[in-house]
Parts: C-alpha cells; structure tokens; sequence
C-alpha cells in the first residue's frame, strides 16, 4: 500500500514543482525497449515507470485495480487467475492499460464493449498542478472522458479500474469466406448482430477474398477429433499466415461452410503478436531474406512487436510505410475499400467493427472512433510499405487523411499524421478541449496536436549543411545502414531476450469463477504476502468507491487521502 501512495505522492510533488514555473514536462513511463531518458532532459520528466502492478482483482465489484505501465500480457495473465479478464484486450502484449486509455485502442470485442476505454470505470489522476484527484462517470465526468485519448495532456494517470467479465478457457473461432468485400460487410455485421460471438475481425486478403473470423469463449477440453491451435510460440504459424491457408480451403468448399479451431485464450488474444500481424513480412523483404517456416522460426526472438516496433522506430524506416489504423463508418466502408485498392493496392488489410460510444453517447473529446453520427464504424488496419521518396511518402499519406476527411471517418493518432493544425482542429472540437484544459489547469503543457503534429522540416539547406553532415546523411540514406541500426539497437537493448522467454512459455491456465448459490461471483484476494494484501485492500477501497462495491479485504479501515483521492 505504501509503495503505490509514495510514487504517487513523488510524482505529484514533482509536477507540483514544474506547474509553479509552468514548465512543460514530458512523461517516462519505461518501455520494453529499454530505452532511457538522457540527462539532457532529465529535469523535463516525470518517471511513472515504476507504476506496473496489479493491485487488486476484486470479482465481486468485478473490478481489476491496475497500475498504468501493466502491459496486456501481464494483464490477462494476473486475472485470468481468478476466472475473470478485462473485455477489451488489445492484441499487442506490449501496449499498457495506460497508453490503451489514453491513446485510442481497439479489438475484437470493441463492437461489443467499444474501445478500450470505455472499458475503463474511474481513473486516478495527477493534474497538470500536482493535485491527486478521482475521475469517472459520476465524478469528475468532464475531466474522465476528456483524459480518454488525450495523450497525457490533461495530467497523468496513475491507477484505472478496469471492468472485468468471466473467462474461459478457449476461444472457439469460426472462420467465415467472403468472394466480394460487398459481402464481407454484410457478414461482419451479421456476425456482430450474433449475441453468442464475443469476437469478430476480418483480414481481407484481396477485393474478392476476406475472412470473417467469429469467436466466443468455451470450456475446455477441445471436443473429440479437434485439435488445439496455438499461435505464440516459435514454432507455431502466424495467425495471419494460418488464416490465409484457411481462405484458400474455403474458396474451393462449398458455399457456406466454415472452418473451426480451438485457440487458448491468451494465444488468441495475442493471435497478431508474431510478425506484427504481418509487417513482419517487410522485414524478410527489406534486407533480403528468404521468407519461409525455417527463416521465421531462427528469427522469431526479432519477430515479437516488442522488438519490431522498437527497430522500427530506432530506424526511422516508419516515415517510409503507411502505418495507420482509421476509422470509417459501415454505410461507407466498401467506397473506401474500393478507393484503397486503387490508390494503394496494399493487402492484407485488416478489418475491425466497433461500437463507437459508451452507455448514455457521453461526448468524447478525442477518441479516434468517436463519430455520433456513426455509432458503428470498422477500423480498418492499413500497413504496407509506400515509397522511400519521403515527399512521396508524405503525399500518400496526406491522401489517406483527406479521404477520411470526406467519408466522416477518424484516424487513430498512434501513428504519424501530416494535418495542418487547422486541418486536424477540423476533426475534434478544439473549443471545448482547450476548455476543459483550462479548467483543469494543463494549458501549459503540449497540447494533442503538439505530440501528434508532423515532424518539422530540416531546417537546413543543402548550401548550409557542412561537409561531414551532408555525408551522414547520405550514409545514413544508404541501403540498409538504417534497418542495421534498428537491429542492432534491439540487441543492446535485449528485448529479443523476452521474446526468447516468451516463446517458451506454456498457456496461461484460466481459473473457473466460483459462484455463490445467489449467482455471485465471489471475491478473491490477488496476494498472498503481507505487503501485497495491503495493496489489494487499498486497491479494494478504491473500487469500493467508484463502484459502490464492498473493499477485498473485509475488516481494514482505508482512507482515500492515502493516494491523494477526495
């Protein structure tokens, strides 16, 4: 209990300081890459990056207390513990229950629950002055729904109670073929129409052949003559790759018929992981490589998004590839599909339904998906690589933004954008941010479009440039000097270390709910030693509040100031 409180009270105090000169400040919040602040800019930070625990998981309140550095894998793998799972999920084990609310995050089970955020029952907060302070629907609801993809702009989070549902163990998942992307649409929203599916994505592989894949949690064991299909580990197919060996046995089956596998639920959830859904292939492609069963399996501790993502962004090659995730209303999903295909012709493509507001259609400040005029949208997942001409590249992607711009869709802000402030202002009600801001005193620090705006231009000129820069320059532009740098950048950091570990690793065992006889799911203790008991009732009280519920550790008197709530 005390650990929580004193990072916190460290972290508020230290805000405390930077809102008197009102400097801005940027936030650490530790990374699996392993990458450190320099001392530089140290007096600029805020260090959150000890804040990766799980408190408490109360299946009573069916309210999971978390820390905003615990990653998903981390996540699933503490609850499911308990026979519970938060709804939402992302696919990557990296991303963290923070960055999923405070950026913009989705998945399968979004056309059910929405985006991750909303998923999300109250929050702790450090405003941008140091105060502590609560938010969620009932409190602070301005200031809850305004954090939610505000990208820390609002203050920093440092405890969410996350909402829970039962868990089983498997996923059985149906594997629905499409010959049209017409008909593709119409089979994601029969499937999302389907009370028993909990999950549904599609990968289109081409305009005349995607996949609909429609799964819900089950009980083992696997029923008699079906086989466990499993996607984690070294030697296990990539998802993507699984599922296209599964389009071309249905394009030559009968019309109609289906295909089922038996997926581990944590193996499904992180199904994407391996490969990055499949940038991967890029890799194989950038320097070279044979792609086949022999080459992924050597390279697999280089393949994990972990490690991917981190010798992407090291390398600079992002600039180069279209890498966005946009969401576009159902009514005009197949004109933009239609539009994609001629204008980049970039396949797979990955396909995910949501419900985009929560209950009651609260206003959200700046939720990628937010669009009250479309409550249901498919984000579509569009990565491919376009042209190492960064003009080029540029243009493509300011393309992709003025289509959206046309369609009423939104594009998720995770990646790099090229809008002009006005341009971006047009999508978001600047007015009412800039409000809520102001009254939640964070004015002074970087606005959204501060942390999302395009990178400025070499302010050099050829003529002005001297002799050894324009020749690190050119070296630095040379084929493949930066995919060697990322590489070796992955190895003196060690994430690759973790992939090694994680690709051993067995299932995680999932844990029946127990039940009382009036139906309610009783309350379990997430610890065991003294220490952690204490974190769990305090994490206990905290939900006790928000929700109404009793605390875990029945008998301990909590006090809300501890943490800095009101």
């Amino acid at each position: 209990m005390d650990r929580h409180a004193s990072e916190v009270s460290l972290i508020s105090s230290t805000i405390a300081q930077f809102y008197k000169t009102r400097t801005p400040f940027r936030v650490y919040h530790g990374s699996t890459n392993s990458t450190r602040p320099s001392g530089k800019t140290r007096a600029n930070i805020v260090d959150t990056s000890r804040l990766n625990n799980v408190l408490s998981v109360d299946t009573t309140a069916r309210i999971a207390v978390v820390e905003p550095n615990v990653p998903m894998d981390k996540l699933v793998r503490e609850t499911v513990k308990y026979g519970v799972v938060p709804p939402v999920i992302m696919e990557f084990p990296g991303i963290t229950a923070g960055g999923g609310f405070s950026g913009t995050s989705g998945e399968s089970s979004s056309f059910r629950y929405g985006p991750f955020e909303a998923t999300v029952e109250w929050i702790e907060i450090v405003l941008a002055d140091g105060e502590v302070t609560r938010a969620s629907a009932a409190e602070r609801a301005d200031l809850f729904r305004g954090a939610a993809s505000a990208f820390g702009t609002m203050g920093v989070i440092t405890l969410l109670g996350i909402r829970l549902v039962e868990a089983r163990e498997l996923v059985r998942l149906e594997y629905h073929w499409s010959r049209s992307f017409e008909g593709a649409v119409g089979k994601l929203r029969e499937e999302t129409g389907k009370e028993e599916n909990q999950f549904v994505d599609a990968i289109t592989f081409a305009m005349d052949s995607t996949i609909t894949c429609a799964g819900r949690m089950v009980d083992g064991p696997v029923p008699k003559g079906e086989k466990l299909r499993r996607f984690t580990r070294r030697g296990d197919p990539w998802f993507y790759l699984h599922v296209e060996e599964v389009a071309k046995k249905l394009q030559k089956s009968p019309e109609g018929q289906t295909i089922v596998d038996y997926i581990p639920l944590a193996d499904y959830y992180f199904r994407y992981d391996r490969g990055a859904f499949w940038t991967g292939r890029y890799a194989f492609k950038y320097f070279i490589t044979p792609f086949n069963r022999v080459t992924r399996r050597i390279l697999d501790p280089l393949l994990h998004t972990r490690v991917m993502y981190g010798a992407l962004h090291k390398s600079g090659l992002a600039e180069f590839y279209l890498t966005q995730d946009v969401a576009v209303p159902f009514d005009r999903s197949v004109e933009f599909q239609n539009w994609m295909n001629e204008t980049y012709g970039i396949y797979p493509v990955w396909l995910c339904p949501l419900r985009v507001p929560r209950e009651g259609n609260e206003r959200q400040y700046l939720s990628g998906f937010w669009n009250p005029a479309s409550p249901e949208v498919i984000n579509f997942g569009v990565w491919g690589p376009m042209s190492f001409d960064k003009g080029e590249a540029t243009r493509l992607n300011r393309l992709l933004e003025a289509k959206l711009a046309e369609l009423g869709g939104r594009k998720c802000l995770y990646a790099q954008t090229y809008y002009t402030q006005q341009e971006f202002w047009a999508n978001y009600d600047r007015e009412a941010y800039n409000a809520l801001r102001e009254k939640y005193r964070a004015s002074h620090l970087p606005s959204v479009y501060d942390k999302v705006k395009p990178h400025a231009p070499n302010s050099y000129t050829p003529g002005s440039m001297s002799f050894w820069r324009r020749l690190k320059d050119k070296i630095w532009d040379m084929w493949p000097v930066r995919g060697l740098y990322g590489v070796f950048k992955v190895f003196q950091g060690g994430d690759y270390l973790l992939a090694k570990d994680q690709a051993k690793a067995e299932t995680i065992p999932v844990a029946k709910a127990t039940h009382s006889s009036g139906g309610e799911i009783k309350k379990k203790e997430a610890k065991t030693d003294e220490d952690n008991r204490a974190l769990g009732a305090l994490g206990g009280a905290i939900a006790a509040t928000a929700t109404g519920a009793e605390p875990m550790a029945s008998g301990t008197r909590h006090r809300q100031s501890a943490i800095g709530g009101n």
